[in-house]
């Protein structure tokens, strides 16, 4: 149940096993992804998206603010994106873009404002203006762009221009996926090289499946990339978003704690999302997993702690380390520096949230060690404004002696509005 807390809503977690089915909405990084290439490409697309998160209506508020017309009907899960006059782009004046906390929509943008020859000003909210975005901006201002960060404001102006591009790999892969967006457009070619250890992999290689998908071509060998210019997007006309790995995560990892399971249709086995390991991940801890057909169903096993390095699952190690805290033995997750410049420091945010219900995590420098106990004994959790640490505590509640309590549990909007409704309408059971 939910009740008011001053300005904030608590959210109550009953403990129990939950078992059930669910449906889980479309793809925030597909969504953010197709919205982005349709709105720069040459005819109108219709994208079939299941539940709009306030991460997804931003990137639309940013794009429409370029010059697209776009509308969402979120009752029948339709965006409709009339794409940019790239004229006229040019020729309005300066863009306000509201990006809310949305790092993708920030940093997939940055570029393609360059590309559009427009000058803008984002407005961040949030930790977003703290989050690291200088490696990017550096390089695009050795390539014809002009910055200035006021507080949550950020000036851009000027063209982008071709040439080669040097981008490190270990920071955010959303870096290469604005340039991957913007590049084609420009009037010269351009080299993009990726250096260092290419973190995310999926996610860039997500990227590259929809910009060829709408017309985009270009040569990779490793992580160098050469990619023609004066290209254009052809719309895809209609297309669907497939479902959210990292959002089924929370509830596949409820499931590994249940009896009788917890399932879902329709996942993409075969998917670019870099989260859909959760399943491996889940293997590994001992849990039982099975699919018929494209029914994904995970049930309680022998569960057991494991090494986990986080490198290209980032997003998933709040929910990991809730279900950690409830296997035998020790879990040990590394190469997880990057959480730290997140909505919230979520290695210290997710061992706050075990803690505090009466887990045992200690923080590394890159990562998190948690030791496993048969039960948490449940109690309040500072959700930190973040979504994943809110959703990551109702798996945690799953074998908690007491309620679990989830301040400001309204963060889930970030990513899954109906997180607390799809988790209420799942069956409790104490085995």
């Amino acid at each position: 149940m939910a009740s008011e807390n001053g300005e904030y809503m608590n959210y109550t977690i009953n403990p129990g096993q939950r078992s059930g089915k669910v449906n889980i909405p479309a793809s925030k990084s597909y969504a953010h992804r197709l919205l982005i290439c349709a709105a720069l490409a040459n005819e109108a697309t219709t994208i079939d998206c299941l539940g709009i998160s306030k991460d997804i209506e931003a990137t639309v508020d940013c794009l429409n603010g370029l010059g697209a017309s776009i509308s969402i009907d979120e009752s029948a899960g339709i965006i409709k994106v009339e794409p940019v006059n790239y004229k006229e782009a040019k020729e309005t004046s300066k863009a306000h873009l509201y990006c809310k906390e949305s790092g993708s929509t920030l940093r997939f943008l940055i570029p393609v404002v360059g590309a559009l020859k427009k000058d803008a000003v984002f407005h961040m909210e949030g930790r977003l203006s703290k989050r690291p975005l200088d490696a990017l901006t550096d390089e695009l201002k050795r390539h014809g762009m002009s910055f200035e960060q006021k507080e949550d404001l950020l000036y851009l102006s000027g063209e982008l221009t071709p040439g080669e591009y040097v981008i490190p790999g270990d920071i955010s892969s959303q870096y290469v996926s604005g340039l991957l967006y913007a590049l084609p457009l420009l009037k010269g070619d351009s080299v993009l090289k990726v250096t260092g250890n290419v973190e995310s992999k999926g996610y860039i290689e997500m990227t590259e499946e929809i910009v060829k998908s709408m017309g985009i071509s270009f040569e990779k060998e490793g992580f160098t990339y050469k990619i023609p210019g004066n290209q254009s997007y052809k719309s895809l006309n209609r297309v669907r978003v497939e479902s959210d790995w990292s959002n089924a995560a929370f509830f596949l990892c409820m499931g590994a704690l249940s009896v009788k399971g917890i399932s879902m249709d329709g996942m993409v086995m075969s998917s670019k999302q870099g989260d859909k390991k959760i399943v491996e991940i889940l293997e590994g801890f001992g849990a039982d997993v099975s699919l018929a057909g494209d029914t994904l169903t995970i049930k309680k096993g022998e569960l057991k702690g494991q090494r986990i390095d986080a490198s290209e699952i980032p997003d998933l190690v709040p929910t990991m380390s809730a279900l950690a805290a409830l296997c035998e033995g020790t879990t040990t997750i590394y190469n997880a520096k990057r959480l730290k410049f997140k909505e919230s420091d979520r290695l210290k945010s997710t061992a706050d949230m075990i803690n505090n219900i009466g887990g045992e995590v200690t923080i590394t420098e890159d990562g998190l060690i948690i030791e496993g106990k048969p039960s948490l004994k449940g109690g309040m959790v500072d959700s930190y404004n973040d979504h994943r640490i809110a959703m990551a505590s109702a798996v945690a509640a799953v074998c908690s002696e007491g309620d679990v309590i989830v301040m400001d549990s309204d963060c889930i909007k970030k990513s899954y509005p109906k997180f607390w409704e799809d988790l209420s309408s799942l069956e409790v059971t104490n085995e």
